[in-house]
């Protein structure tokens, strides 16, 4: 008699399912999108944990557990479309059939010892099937834009990211290709889940909300944007000034997550004079907004900030980066990289960040002299978004402007001396 075979252990099956539903919602977001009557967004995530479900199960029974699954699930497709041509209900879709039917294999589930496991689908099928108007309300505002930035960046990140090698090469051997695509994707999609954030939850919150939406997005598109605004009339140039200053804050906390992402193994080196240095941006950030009279809302963009094209373009500069990084290091010593640091950060702070942090990370910079880049690169920000309030902000702008970013610049340089 054939033993069955033993299941992956918890971590793995959670991690599959997890897959396999952000897989169903992926695809169910669009079919929701055209207005499917047979399938949409709940229905999708459900058949993708059924066909997950049916895998785990077919793992231990064998294959023609499967082959059974999906006669199942054509029965429902059949049934489903028979019950559509016949009905004029708008509500004649497969979900409640789909859930009976993953309910079914985690019960099975139960039996053969998962109960975490199967405790956590029943949940999530709970879950999928009360949440139908705020699924649904959410696909209704989604307009084509921005599906089509969802599209690209599955493509980034589902489609091409897995077929690039993921190794060392080129000159110095700095450049990974994998590696330079995951950043690429890292930013489009903070970019797009910011821009989103602020499409659902309203651009007109007031300078807090806008602060750290546009620091999410690009702080210094942010600076430039509302400095321009600030000469339109009736704008409150204080409560521009604070929003600049919110939105250069979070580039720092944005700035940790890349570290932890990139250089995990080393974060007790590198995020405590980060750390501080958010908090005294966030501190002046936090004063400039108390005092200021919070007006000139800002409102959020109505089309989505990420494009393809300008993806490739980071990806491209994050190469150039850690090439000039490696090639400073190589040929100039310390002073060499903090340059390389100064000039990346003028306009950017994720390239020099990802590149640092990945040059941690594979052992080819100390992580005293990583964090000190990082934090010239940050500094070197400030001042160009300083020049940036100067030339393109009015009067009664630029003075809390300036002086907020001079006060944070400060106590930059202050970390920067100071710090053992």
């Amino acid at each position: 008699m054939t033993m069955p075979a033993a299941l992956p252990d918890t971590a793995e099956l959670l991690q599959s399912f997890g897959t396999a539903l952000g897989l169903g919602l992926l695809v169910g977001l669009q079919r929701e999108w055209v207005q499917s009557r047979v399938a949409g967004i709940r229905t999708f995530a459900l058949l993708s944990l059924f066909g997950a479900l049916s895998g785990v199960l077919g793992i231990v029974y064998g294959g023609w557990v499967i082959a059974a699954a999906l006669i199942a699930f054509a029965s429902m497709v059949i049934l489903g479309n028979l019950a559509e041509m016949k009905s004029k209900e708008l509500d004649s879709g497969l979900t409640t059939e789909m859930a009976m039917l993953v309910m079914f294999a985690a019960g099975v589930l139960t039996v053969l010892g998962h109960r975490l496991e199967a405790v956590v689908i029943a949940g999530t099928v709970m879950v999928l099937l009360q949440s139908k108007k705020p699924l649904h309300n959410m696909v209704r505002r989604i307009g084509e834009d921005d599906l089509r930035e969802i599209a690209r960046l599955v493509l980034a990140g589902l489609v091409i990211l897995p077929v690039l090698p993921n190794r060392e090469m080129g000159w110095l051997g700095v450049l990974n290709p994998f590696a330079i695509w995951l950043m690429v994707v890292l930013i489009v999609g903070i970019s797009l889940a910011a821009y989103l954030a602020g499409k659902f939850m309203g651009g007109n919150k007031g300078a807090a909300l806008a602060g750290i939406l546009g620091g999410l997005i690009s702080s210094t598109a942010t600076t430039a944007s509302f400095a321009r605004r600030s000469h339109v009339a009736g704008a409150c140039g204080i409560s521009l000034a604070a929003i600049v200053l919110i939105a250069s804050a979070i580039v720092f906390l944005r700035v940790m997550v890349e570290v932890v992402i990139a250089a995990p193994a080393h974060l007790k080196e590198m995020l405590p004079p980060l750390l501080a240095m958010m908090f005294w941006f966030g501190l002046v950030a936090a004063i400039v907004h108390r005092i200021s009279e919070k007006k000139g809302q800002h409102r959020a963009d109505e089309q989505p900030p990420s494009e393809l094209k300008s993806a490739v373009i980071f990806g491209l500069l994050y190469a150039v980066v850690l090439i000039v990084v490696a090639a400073a290091r190589e040929y100039f010593g310390n002073s060499g990289l903090y340059i390389a640091a100064a000039i990346s950060g003028l306009t950017d702070m994720d390239a020099i960040t990802l590149s640092t942090s990945r040059l941690v990370s594979t052992a080819n910079l100390d992580t005293t002299t990583a964090w000190r880049m990082i934090m010239v690169g940050g500094l070197a920000n400030v001042v160009f978004k300083g020049i940036l309030v100067v030339i393109l902000g009015a009067r009664a702008f630029i003075k809390p402007a300036l002086t907020g970013l001079g006060i944070a610049l400060a106590g930059g340089v202050a970390i920067l001396a100071l710090w053992p």
